[in-house]
């Protein structure tokens, strides 16, 4: 089910932003219809990834609104380690999920959903449970064992887990229907049979 309609997947961009976490979410949407928008602290000024890659966000995260997005995605950085520069972003999570409309969060982005609150009573995973623990959050009786968590409108995964994470996106926004499951064998574990029934 898409949210409210729209068509458009908001990817937040901000400094330290860990490159491979989402690019299997992001490529696979847009290969399925959806226009891939990314968002940073200020329009027009660029970020620069782990990778030392520069981005120019297309829209300032103020002006990002739930009612104009089916889906808003956090990469991890090392920023949510650092302190609370990235707050902004967590606090627009909220809004989101107060909305109605999905978020979807892996690695660090993780640790800043627990400190905004936002996993004291959703199934989540990370990293490690110790890692959210740091956090000192309140819902380590909700953590899971698992490679990406879906609950509801809140999507988490660690940092490893890059496929699994786009795999339960594609779920929440019923992409790929009748296809995942190939998606998810061809590339979590090459599974040369998948190919075949991907693009048949």
């Amino acid at each position: 089910m898409e949210a409210k309609g729209s068509t458009t997947v908001h990817l937040a961009v901000y400094d330290t932003l860990a490159d491979w976490e989402t690019g299997h979410a992001t490529a696979w949407l847009a290969r399925a219809g959806y226009t891939i928008r990314t968002v940073g602290p200020a329009a027009g000024e660029p970020v620069t990834t782990i990778a030392g890659v520069r981005i120019v966000p297309d829209l300032a995260l103020a002006d990002l609104t739930p009612d104009d997005s089916a889906l808003l995605i956090l990469p991890g950085a090392e920023k949510y380690d650092e302190g609370d520069e990235l707050t902004p972003f967590t606090a627009k999570a909220r809004a989101f999920l107060d909305a109605g409309v999905p978020v979807a969060a892996i690695c660090g982005a993780t640790a800043g959903l627990a400190k905004e609150g936002l996993l004291d009573d959703r199934s989540h995973t990370g990293a490690v449970s110790f890692y959210l623990a740091a956090t000192g959050y309140k819902g380590g009786e909700h953590y899971v064992d698992a490679d990406a968590v879906r609950d509801g409108d809140l999507i988490t995964a660690g940092p490893t887990e890059p496929v699994a994470f786009a795999r339960e996106i594609f779920a929440r926004l019923g992409a790929y229907e009748g296809k995942r499951d190939a998606w998810y064998r061809l590339f979590q574990h090459s599974d040369p049979a998948a190919f075949a029934e991907l693009n048949g």
